[in-house]
């Protein structure tokens, strides 16, 4: 017998919440979904998805099972003839691929730090540079957790201690193993097909599924979560196809929405279904962003800016105004010890906005940096970095990130970028480098500082310097990378292969940054 929404047995329709799940029905989610939303009056249908704890394909059989579980829905006698559905990251994606057929008894959709593409997830700069601690973490969690939780605690402990050699040991299509306790095909096959367009990563993106979405979808996500960028693409699709999704972007990343935003992001959920499923009253705020300490109420994403553009120039400044200053800056990277991902999107016990003095101290780190600000200035919405540059090998990545310099010194990340260079590349040609959405306001008296390395390994595989495959590489190879400040005075073709010319950094083209107020 279900659970009134006073906590007592009742003999009432109860309205149905489906839950599909590749990590298992255990701990935590029978408590953060089952027994949380069952004391609310819904009758909790959590499913774990076809291999769990086992073997599974992450994307295969998901809209096919996902059809024949709702199929089950209607034959039973107390399914009162429609249903929601909610979940975070991976239940998220079993959501996005319901909706690609949506069924006519499906009212709403609550999706949390949603994925909707798991080939944006393992490659997320769309230039084959892998996702290394995402495809180790998630690997351990979509192969141990819905095993139990005994089984899973002992999968993330020898994942901690092998991570080094698995991260850093070659060829990794060997150094893995250790890590993740034998051999997995799932992660060969990840590390293996790096394009987007081969046939592995064929149905991959559910993302289609906003263009065809009946039922009303509210949207959760965090400033430092590493799908954010995913949730906004979606978020813009549903309203290209009419659809008015509520979105929350609040101050957290992938793993701390339930532990730091419990309940923000819980009420938020019960007023989508009270709304949707139980059809009572109407939603308010549509879009709540969490600006610095405060949440934000806007009528857009992003809303409406006024573009503001920053310059490299000598011994490490950052200039608004002016033409770019003269010279270069060169910084080197070396495979062998690579730049480290710190703070940011990540999941490992470093992600969030982090001090990033000791990352800044390293050799291989070059910033830029305003004067203190006389006036506040925000950014709610995309930054973008637009830079010229070139690598000795040919082969080499740039990583640039945003950072708020407080006035004790400490450089806390706002939001960074990625990209990916090859031999293809031409100096000649500009790099742009979206930083990731932003919601911040960096006040009077601290500084704007840019921040340009050569890679944020594991986050980012460290680029080899040879354009080996990822999975086989053995050679390390050290790049000197060079970025030039002055547009006008290209350096000389290096070998007869290289061209180049310099071009400003912080580039407007799609930031939305604008001059706030002070008061």
């Amino acid at each position: 017998m279900p659970v009134g929404q006073s906590g007592g047995l009742t003999d009432e329709e109860c309205p149905v919440l489906l839950i599909r799940s590749a990590y298992g029905r255990g701990f935590p989610w029978n408590s953060l979904f089952g027994a949380s939303f069952a004391a609310q009056g819904y009758r909790v249908i959590l499913q774990s998805t076809r291999g769990t704890g086992g073997d599974f394909h992450l994307w295969r059989h998901e809209a096919a099972d996902g059809q024949a579980t709702v199929d089950w829905l209607r034959k039973q006698e107390w399914f009162p003839g429609a249903f929601a559905t909610i979940g975070p990251s991976q239940f998220s994606y079993a959501q996005w691929s319901l909706g690609l057929d949506p069924p006519p008894e499906w009212r709403a959709a609550v999706m949390q730090v949603a994925v909707h593409d798991f080939y944006d997830g393992m490659y997320p700069d769309q230039h084959c540079a892998f996702n290394l601690e995402l495809a180790l973490i998630a690997g351990v969690t979509f192969f141990h957790q819905g095993a139990g939780t005994g089984r899973y605690l002992r999968a993330l402990l020898r994942l901690v201690r092998h991570l080094k050699h698995a991260v850093r040991g070659v060829p990794l299509l060997d150094s893995y193993r250790r890590a993740l306790g034998g051999r997995r095909q799932e992660f060969e096959e990840w590390i293996t097909h790096p394009y987007q367009d081969d046939l592995f990563w064929a149905g991959a993106d559910a993302g289609p599924a906003a263009d065809r979405m009946t039922v009303p979808v509210s949207l959760v996500s965090g400033r430092h979560d590493l799908a954010l960028d995913q949730t906004l693409r979606q978020y813009a699709r549903l309203r290209r196809a009419g659809q008015e999704p509520t979105l929350m972007i609040g101050p957290w990343t992938h793993t701390s929405l339930f532990e730091q935003g419990r309940s923000e992001v819980f009420a938020d959920a019960l007023e989508h279904l009270r709304v949707h499923l139980r059809g009572e009253g109407e939603r308010g705020t549509r879009i709540r962003v969490h600006v610095n300490d405060a949440w934000r109420e806007l009528n857009a994403w992003p809303p409406p800016s006024t573009p503001i553009r920053y310059h490299l120039r000598p011994d490490g400044e950052l200039g608004e105004l002016g033409e770019p200053g003269d010279g270069s800056t060169s910084l080197g990277y070396d495979p062998a010890d690579p730049t480290p991902a710190f703070a940011g999107r990540l999941q490992s016990r470093t992600a969030g906005a982090r001090d990033n003095k000791t990352l800044e101290a390293r050799a291989d780190v070059r910033t830029f940096t305003t004067a203190p600000l006389t006036t506040a200035r925000e950014i709610i919405g995309t930054p973008t970095a637009e830079l010229y540059a070139s690598g000795s090998t040919g082969h080499f990545d740039l990583f640039v990130r945003l950072c708020d310099v407080h006035p004790d010194g400490r450089p806390v990340n706002v939001c960074d970028g990625f990209t990916r260079l090859t031999p293809d590349h031409v100096d000649a040609d500009r790099v742009t480098v979206p930083m990731g959405a932003a919601g911040h306001r960096f006040e009077p008296g601290h500084r704007i500082r840019l921040q340009v390395s050569g890679g944020a390994h594991p986050r980012f595989t460290r680029n080899y310097g040879t354009g080996e495959p990822l999975a086989t590489a053995t050679e390390l190879v050290a790049t000197r990378t060079t970025v030039h400040h002055d547009p006008d005075h290209p350096p000389a073709a290096r070998g007869g292969t290289w061209r180049h010319r310099a071009g400003p950094p912080l580039g407007p083209a799609q930031a939305e940054v604008r001059q706030a107020s002070t008061a």
